[in-house]
């Protein structure tokens, strides 16, 4: 492969780390920059409130200490009565799934709420990871390439020099960078899958009740309020039931029943309700790009007019030429440079590589007579 041009340049081009190169998307940035950020903002909210903070608290009739009742049930694991989510409360309940348990009635047991910070970490971790990929393919090639024509301030022989190398490089490197290309295209595919299975990891987390637990608070803002039947506190109850057993004087294991409130919950619904809505919307902005990463494949004509919505100030026939001649995969790295050139330098770019293409075009032409 020939790619001592590209090689030369960036070995005799310092590389400095604080210029920001775009390799990406508006897409791509939601996702390993916006959802990362989110998440991690949210682990260390509920780490904050889960370690320094007090997370449970439990009240019981008996005479059982309640820091002990506070730290055995939240290792362990409290509960909800089933038929009590939909009492009437201060009648039936005394609050939704809290009620006098009967042996053998269904329970619901809560025991997330003390893995929440890792996972929301977890999570955190899993957005980064479709970044760190194409970052290791992209291999700081576009910054390699585009360094000294970044700024209109560059001296006149050092723009035509880079101008020069970087043309070079893409006139003796044609038709090569079909492996870049689908690297990308397999780090957008890797972010729509990571997105959508979160969205099915997340409700078997909750016990299958997150898939639709945006669409329930919807519906629950628009019920009449005495017919309100709140499903966040389904979800994350804020007052629930604890059993804990213990000896007794006599040697004989004693049951206490507890009743805890849980004000961390207070945190976790509401940050689920933004995880839902801004997962799905997420979901659905990421299945729009691969399809239009599919439309972009196929046609030249929509390559053509992407290069020239960023570039009014080239000329569109030169545009139109380069689209029509060189494959999808080296119009996106073509695309890729004039992210990153200043304007000024991509006008004297463009004609300058399609004087070069005329001329490889020429010498094939004369060869093949």
């Amino acid at each position: 492969r020939r790619q001592s041009p590209w090689i030369c340049w960036a070995l005799s081009s310092p590389i400095y780390k604080t210029k920001y190169v775009i390799t990406d998307n508006l897409m791509c940035r939601m996702h390993h920059k916006a959802s990362v950020g989110v998440l991690l903002a949210f682990s260390l909210l509920v780490t904050g409130k889960q370690y320094v903070g007090d997370p449970i608290d439990c009240i019981s009739k008996d005479a059982v200490p309640s820091n002990l009742l506070d730290t055995y049930c939240w290792i362990h694991k409290t509960f909800s009565v089933s038929s009590a989510w939909k009492g009437k409360l201060g009648d039936e309940v005394a609050y939704p799934g809290v009620a006098p348990h009967v042996e053998g009635e269904p329970k619901v047991y809560h025991t997330y709420y003390q893995w929440v910070c890792f996972v929301l970490l977890l999570q955190a971790l899993f957005f980064y990871v479709p970044r760190y990929t194409w970052k290791t393919i992209e291999g700081n090639r576009i910054r390699s390439l585009t360094e000294q024509l970044s700024s209109p301030m560059q001296d006149k022989a050092t723009l035509e020099k880079a101008r020069n190398m970087v043309v070079e490089y893409l006139v003796s490197n044609r038709g090569h960078h079909t492996g870049y290309f689908f690297g990308f295209v397999l780090t957008e595919a890797m972010y729509f899958v990571n997105v959508v299975a979160q969205i099915f990891i997340m409700d078997r987390f909750l016990g299958g009740e997150f898939s639709t637990y945006g669409m329930r608070v919807i519906q629950f803002t628009e019920w009449h309020w005495e017919a309100r039947y709140d499903p966040m506190i389904q979800v994350f109850p804020r007052m629930t039931k604890c059993t804990f057993h213990m000896f007794g004087t006599s040697g004989d294991i004693q049951k206490h029943d507890a009743v805890c409130v849980l004000p961390i919950n207070i945190i976790n619904e509401k940050i689920y309700v933004f995880l839902w809505f801004w997962f799905v919307i997420l979901s659905v902005i990421t299945g729009l790009f691969l399809i239009y990463r599919l439309v972009v494949i196929v046609s030249s004509s929509v390559r053509f007019h992407i290069m020239y919505s960023r570039n009014r100030n080239v000329s569109s026939e030169n545009l139109r030429e380069i689209v029509q001649t060189i494959s999808s995969a080296d119009w996106f790295i073509f695309y890729q440079i004039s992210k990153n050139i200043d304007p000024g330098n991509m006008r004297e770019f463009v004609d300058e590589y399609v004087r070069e293409l005329d001329g490889t075009n020429k010498a094939s032409r004369q060869k093949l007579k």
